[in-house]
């Protein structure tokens, strides 16, 4: 066993839900993503206002993890739970988990020159022969990416796989992660993950949109020629219009039994017109729009906006806005053993909106705080684009 990997080692499996940012999310157990740490987003998490609390995953602790590589040459991560911290619910040998998953472990996560898009390129053979061994039957889903153009796989009979299929966007960040992990650290290194909870563990299939929110992307830290690019990102996207712009979705398709998915460079090229057709999408099940969805979500979002507007100080730079509910509707008296009873009127669990990605956030008091003088009042460009997006899903229930 390597430093600090007792009883309680939890074999890291990338989070196949990751639609958005490039931190390398990675699931811990069903209810628990732990990312790596960074001092300004733990701090945040640490004096978390009372009222913005229903508004972020919540905070679980600190979990040490290291790079671990077999004979073959594979690496994997492992987890040992820290003094204090909560103890592993999932233990190495009950983390097995789904098939699929592990499959990404497999593989070889070989590093290829190329920056942002310097993707998985596996030959279809290759694909196909090992994911048949590990989960027949199963898929990796259709994507926007540029995944490899073969890497869409059939079940061994050629038939078209089950429903369930997985956003590669995770993989892709993972192994990002572990190409600058193994070069950057030895085996042995332990390096500091948040834990944090798994905001979409409830849901069955979850349909995700990840949205960067506010006018200004870069955080006070950030160097000229940063900052420079951030600026460059926003002008030429939505975030400057409206104070939002796509990051990434995953959209559960009723006709298909498909997640379709966007990543984070097909949202930067939208129009504001474009942005519109997004968040209908987002809402379609490839059948019709989900107009139930509509007021719960609109509800919940105007309550965000209240906690925001009262926030003194705050700025929440690069941050992301999730709009979560899940892609098989439950219908109503039928299903009795669903874990979703229909409540009176809307049902608060149908729809969930969260905060995260902290990392660049600055508040007065902040612990990490690199802005020399705090802000006053409360974050206009974050208010401005909420503000635009409650009005683009208002014109939409009215049918504009």
């Amino acid at each position: 066993l390597g430093p600090g990997e007792g009883r309680a080692a939890v074999l890291l499996q990338p989070f196949v839900h990751q639609v958005g940012g490039h931190a390398s999310m990675l699931t811990y157990d069903e209810h628990t993503i732990c990312k790596p740490l960074v001092s300004q987003e733990l701090s945040f998490y640490e004096s978390l206002p009372l009222a913005m609390r229903q508004f972020t995953p919540q905070y679980k602790g600190i979990v040490s993890v290291h790079l671990k590589k077999d004979s073959l040459g594979n690496l994997t991560l492992i987890a040992s739970p820290g003094l204090g911290q909560p103890d592993a619910c999932g233990r190495l040998d009950s983390a097995g988990g789904d098939p699929a998953v592990t499959l990404w472990h497999k593989c070889k996560w070989a590093s290829s020159a190329g920056g942002e898009h310097g993707l998985v390129k596996w030959s279809h053979a290759q694909v196909t022969k090992t994911f048949k061994d590990s989960c027949p039957g199963k898929m990796l889903l259709r994507t926007d990416l540029q995944y490899h153009a073969d890497s869409l796989l059939e079940d061994a009979n050629g038939k078209q796989p089950e429903r369930k299929s997985y956003n590669p966007w995770g993989l892709h960040c993972h192994r990002q992660h572990l190409n600058r992990m193994s070069s950057k650290h030895n085996e042995n290194k332990l390096q500091q993950f948040l834990l944090l909870e798994n905001v979409v563990s409830k849901y069955r299939y979850p349909c995700i949109l990840d949205l960067k929110m506010g006018t200004r992307q870069h955080g006070d830290d950030a160097s000229e020629e940063k900052k420079a690019r951030h600026i460059k990102k926003c002008e030429q996207s939505t975030s400057a219009s409206l104070g939002v712009r796509v990051c990434g979705m995953q959209v559960y398709q009723a006709d298909t039994g498909h997640f379709l998915c966007k990543d984070k460079y097909y949202g930067r090229k939208l129009s504001p017109e474009g942005f519109r057709q997004a968040l209908r999408q987002f809402l379609s099940n490839g059948n019709q729009l989900r107009t139930d969805l509509l007021e719960p979500i609109i509800l919940r979002l105007k309550a965000l906006l209240s906690v925001i507007r009262k926030q003194s100080s705050y700025r929440f730079y690069s941050s992301s806005l999730l709009i979560i509910y899940d892609g098989q509707e439950h219908k109503e008296g039928a299903d009795h053993h669903l874990p979703f009873p229909k409540a009176h009127g809307t049902n608060p669990s149908r729809v969930d909106v969260r905060m995260i990605d902290f990392a660049h956030t600055t508040f007065k008091g902040s612990k990490s705080n690199p802005s020399p003088t705090p802000y006053d009042g409360p974050d206009h460009g974050y208010i401005f684009g909420l503000e635009n997006l409650i009005k683009i899903l208002q014109n939409l229930s009215e049918g504009k």
